[in-house]
């Protein structure tokens, strides 16, 4: 199979999962939307906290797969079993972490987001059940990683099509009081949350444990520990772990900032925030597919061949972005139909769909870029590029717009994305004009 018809046919499963698995949050949010504002609110709090959670996770899967490709491409299977081993071990250390933070500091962590005490509330309530989701997200996610390295994808789009549902039916049964269930508000969606990981993890465990597989993951495999890899993964995943706690930081930062404005503004940024992250899914998808292709063809030992697949899948990125920014469009209106939250809330909202399409134009460019690039071990630019845009544009920008200047919120959301379009042009340097494919060891 040529690399571009594995880029597209990995691209397209993984995109239907993402935008089934989004799909569950747009579920949560339009059910919630129409329970009550504040239960929304509080929801989207706690959901800033699962956000740099998951990047987190995904900074540990990536550097899974950055590895596990490569050997994939040189057909060595026993290292993979060992890093999949350390991210396991790594990933489930901070979901303990987590796990301790929201169970004795669940206001001091809500009240980073918003100082409603109505939304703290709500948002507590739901914290106090989902936490117990994490671990069982933590060894879902790193599997799934390993499993995708070695281009079996399909599980995954399987595993988030079940989560839909039995998160929509729970969510259903549980928020309102159907079917002579007690109305239960947030805590019954955070018990949908909660049933949908545990009844992933089951099935996925299952999968591996009874279809043949080239890579066949055993539970004696995660208790070795290999320190010369260990070394090699640390140095390699350190940058991106670093480098998704400041993108999950930047994205918490919108909350914290919209948060201290209006209760308005929470609920519009929370609806639009997750139409948004659907659409996303296409780009995030690509940069997945990418950087197992990519990896993949480093592994197989021609560097010149692998520069020309990068070039290529440039150009398909540029076209994805251009016709999912055109999707979000065309979708958001019909979609904000179906929300029932107040005048305010809904003008805001209607705003900043306006402004997202076109921000996602470039990130559908720079995202899958950034994938070659780690795919290719050159994770310290990426972070670099990153600390940069963040930290010395984006954020102070940003807080300067909204307590300062006291701009309108979309003007500051615009401030908060704006980092998507002015990272195309580093991005495209790095990777057309410099020797960005390094050695793992």
């Amino acid at each position: 199979m040529s690399p571009l018809v594995s880029f597209a046919s990995l691209a397209f499963v993984l995109v239907l999962q993402n935008v089934v698995t989004l799909s569950v949050n747009l579920a949560d949010n339009l059910m919630l939307g129409g329970y009550a504002e504040t239960a929304l609110s509080g929801v989207a709090a706690v959901n800033q906290v699962q956000f740099i959670y998951q990047q987190l996770l995904m900074a540990l899967g990536d550097g899974v797969v950055i590895f596990c490709a490569r050997y994939w491409g040189a057909r060595d299977l026993e290292p993979m079993r060992r890093i999949s081993s350390l991210a396991m071990r790594l990933a489930i250390g901070i979901s303990l972490i987590l796990f301790a933070l929201a169970s004795l500091f669940p206001r001091q962590v809500l009240l980073v987001f918003t100082d409603d005490e109505a939304i703290i509330a709500e948002g507590a309530r739901y914290l106090s059940i989902v936490r117990f989701s994490y671990c069982f997200f933590a060894v879902t996610q790193i599997v799934l990683a390993t499993l995708r390295s070695i281009e079996v994808v399909r599980i995954s789009f399987f595993l988030s099509i079940l989560a839909l549902v039995v998160n929509c039916c729970i969510n259903y049964t549980l928020i309102y009081g159907r079917f002579g269930f007690p109305e239960m508000g947030v805590e019954g969606a955070a018990i949908g949350t909660l049933s949908c990981r545990i009844i992933e993890l089951v099935v996925l465990l299952a999968f591996v444990r009874f279809r043949k597989l080239a890579l066949k993951l055993r539970p004696s495999d995660y208790m070795v520990v290999d320190h010369r890899l260990a070394g090699s993964y640390f140095r390699l995943t350190g940058p991106l772990v670093f480098n998704a706690a400041l993108w999950g930081l930047n994205t918490a930062m919108q909350t914290v900032i919209l948060g201290h404005m209006t209760a308005a503004a929470i609920a519009a940024n929370s609806a639009s925030s997750t139409l948004y992250l659907l659409v996303k899914s296409t780009a995030v998808g690509s940069a997945s597919a990418a950087g197992v292709v990519i990896g993949k063809a480093i592994g197989e030992g021609d560097r010149d061949r692998v520069k020309r697949i990068s070039r290529q899948l440039q150009a398909a990125f540029l076209a994805i972005g251009v016709a999912s920014g055109l999707f979000l469009f065309a979708i958001s209106r019909p979609v904000m139909s179906l929300y029932h939250l107040s005048p305010e809330a809904m003008g805001l909202m209607r705003q900043f769909l306006l402004v997202l399409p076109v921000t996602f134009v470039g990130m559908s460019y720079e995202m899958p870029n950034n994938a070659v690039l780690k795919a290719g071990g050159c994770t310290k630019s990426v972070v670099k590029m990153n600390l940069v845009s963040i930290w010395a544009v984006v954020i102070p920008l940003s807080l300067f717009m909204a307590f300062v200047v006291h701009a309108s919120p979309v003007a500051v959301v615009i401030c908060l994305n704006s980092d998507q379009v002015f990272k195309c042009l580093p991005s495209w340097y790095l990777v057309n004009k410099t020797e960005w494919i390094r050695s793992l060891s």
